[in-house]
């Protein structure tokens, strides 16, 4: 079987989320003129940051202070961080040429207004923030502009602040392997293999460790399509690493740190973390599943903001964190993180998600995986879906060859919508969804008799009877006994980013539309009962929920287009 990917930082993701769609704003970043940047120095200003040295403690992230005083300050002032902390001409690409001053070939990693936790600054010229920095492998400095985004002129530059060590293992991000009892996990560090040899000790919680080589990957500025991925948005992504944990025992609960041996034999330590092994395909034991798309990530200092972008990213995250005891494994589904071309951004979001990725499985690509009595069947919604394709027949083989008595609960996941959405974009179109979509796969989804098939892309949620061929096969709304008859479509890509508004035409398939930001969780209890419930991001309480309850000869009863057909020859 093909697995799903470990959290991946690598070539594809980064060009993939580079995309937009008609629900998506521009990149705060983008709003940033870097390139028509003046030097402005004045005497009289000054902008410092303190402490100088952060994670005394090993911890990756940590909280600074900026105190910065301009003798001729306006409503247009804000604070750039820049990493690494040169940011002068000595850093431009050759293919970027610059014939004018002050060559500033990178854009600041974050920004905030200079009045944002000072109301008073334009009067008194003074203010101060308090911003949280993420080891990101290099040093930092903070730089005083005026003149707004469009025209920015550098005031004041600060001095250089660094973490104890710039190049530790950071944000581990774990996801299933293979097969069911093997875990990866991925992280990344400022070590080369030229440098260190990166590993993972691992083992049984209170049992005896083991250690586990990982492979090493990177990327260069070549390797990006264009800016400002090549240009200004260029940031070092440093080294990823993956090691395989593998021959885990179902449920189990295993500790794990991650490791570099210096060549010198010094060794480098992460914090330690653990994790439950997958259980047992077809395992009847309470498991709890999420899902959701189109999260992105901000900043919790409040830096980096433009138009309210994704402040959604951190309520979900959050409540993923305080419920992290009752989740057993994550699953993005598309429109990771919306770097659009700012490297730095990946670093910020695994830093965001660590605390979920480094003890569930966070799975954000394609392909299929089990998890005990489900079976997930992931399209990529980037590739050709239509029947004869390489995918199609992908897609057929997923949900054909799973053993519905072991693993009722069939699961189609895609990023973009290829059932039901009354979303605008989609009604404007008058489509509903991608064009081709359900044309292409709903006999699939029928034959195969698929439960729940969730889709990312609308930034809002909506549930959809069970349903074929633009039909409700049932009417009942919260508790569905017996054979469904049709698949129930879920939107659920309203995880953090700007939210998408809903067509004001009523089709006569949505159950339930919401305008905020959430996430959903299936729970399996047994082979024969399902939960699914929506909650909210910003309190995490359920707003919309229905439950299955069946047997298996009730997966085995034909509905419409569900059986062969059959003539008296036969």
């Amino acid at each position: 079987m093909r697995e799903l990917r470990s959290i991946c930082l690598g070539i594809l993701l980064v060009l993939g989320a580079f995309r937009l769609t008609i629900s998506h704003e521009d990149q705060p970043l983008s709003k940033i003129a870097i390139h028509k940047a003046v030097f402005a120095l004045d005497d009289n200003a000054y902008i410092k940051a303190s402490p100088s040295i952060l994670g005394m403690k090993g911890q990756n992230s940590d909280w600074l202070t900026v105190e910065y005083n301009s003798p001729n300050p306006s409503v247009g002032d804000w604070i750039g961080v820049f990493s690494p902390s040169n940011f002068s001409s000595s850093t431009c690409p050759a293919e970027n040429p610059r014939v004018y001053p002050p060559l500033l070939c990178s854009a600041p990693i974050k920004f905030q207004y200079a009045n944002y936790s000072s109301p008073q600054y334009k009067s008194t010229g003074k203010g101060s923030l308090k911003l949280q920095l993420i080891n990101q492998r290099s040093d930092f400095s903070f730089v005083l502009f005026t003149n707004g985004l469009l025209n920015p002129k550098v005031v004041a530059v600060s001095n250089k602040v660094t973490f104890t060590n710039p190049n530790a293992p950071v944000y581990p991000r774990l996801a299933q392997g293979k097969v069911w009892n093997e875990m990866t996990v991925t992280w990344t560090s400022g070590y080369g293999i030229n440098e260190a040899e990166p590993f993972v000790e691992w083992g049984p919680k209170g049992g005896d460790r083991t250690y586990s080589p990982a492979g090493t990957l990177t990327f260069g500025r070549g390797s990006m399509c264009g800016a400002p991925a090549r240009t200004v948005g260029w940031r070092d992504p440093g080294y990823i690493h993956t090691g395989f944990l593998r021959e885990l025992w179902p449920n189990a609960m295993y500790t794990y740190k991650l490791g570099h041996r210096l060549f010198n034999g010094t060794y480098i330590w992460s914090s330690e973390y653990q994790f439950k092994a997958s259980p047992y395909p077809g395992q009847d034991s309470l498991q709890q599943v999420i899902i959701f798309g189109d999260m992105g990530k901000d900043e919790a200092d409040g830096s980096n903001e433009y138009n309210n972008f994704q402040r959604g990213s951190l309520n979900t995250t959050r409540q993923l964190i305080q419920d992290l005891k009752n989740i057993d494994i994550v699953f993005h589904i598309g429109d990771i993180c919306y770097a659009n071309g700012y490297i730095s951004q990946w670093d910020q979001f695994t830093a965001q998600i660590e605390p979920i990725a480094s003890t569930v499985p966070y799975m954000i690509a394609r392909y299929s995986t089990d998890y005990g009595m489900f079976r997930f069947c992931i399209a990529d919604t980037e590739q050709d879906w239509r029947e004869g394709t390489e995918q199609y027949r992908f897609i057929e083989h997923c949900l054909a060859s799973v053993d519905r008595q072991k693993q009722p609960w069939l699961i189609f996941l895609a990023h973009r919508v290829l059932g039901y959405s009354s979303d605008l974009s989609y009604a404007v179109e008058g489509s509903f969804a991608e064009p081709m979509g359900r044309e292409s796969l709903q006999k699939l989804w029928q034959k195969y008799k698929v439960d729940i098939a969730v889709f990312g892309h609308v930034h809002n949620y909506e549930r959809i009877c069970p349903i074929y061929q633009n039909i409700c096969t049932n009417k009942e709304k919260h508790y569905y006994k017996g054979s469904l008859n049709g698949t129930i479509h879920i939107a659920a890509g309203g995880a953090g980013a700007s939210l998408s508004p809903f067509t004001t035409l009523q089709t006569t398939w949505s159950l339930y539309r919401d305008y905020d930001h959430g996430f959903v969780k299936l729970t399996a209890f047994d082979h024969s009962n399902l939960l699914f419930e929506y909650k909210k991001s910003r309190d995490g309480k359920v707003y919309d929920s229905f439950r299955i309850s069946r047997d298996y000869r009730d997966i085995l009863a034909c509905s419409v287009d569900s059986c062969p057909s059959m003539t008296l020859a036969s």
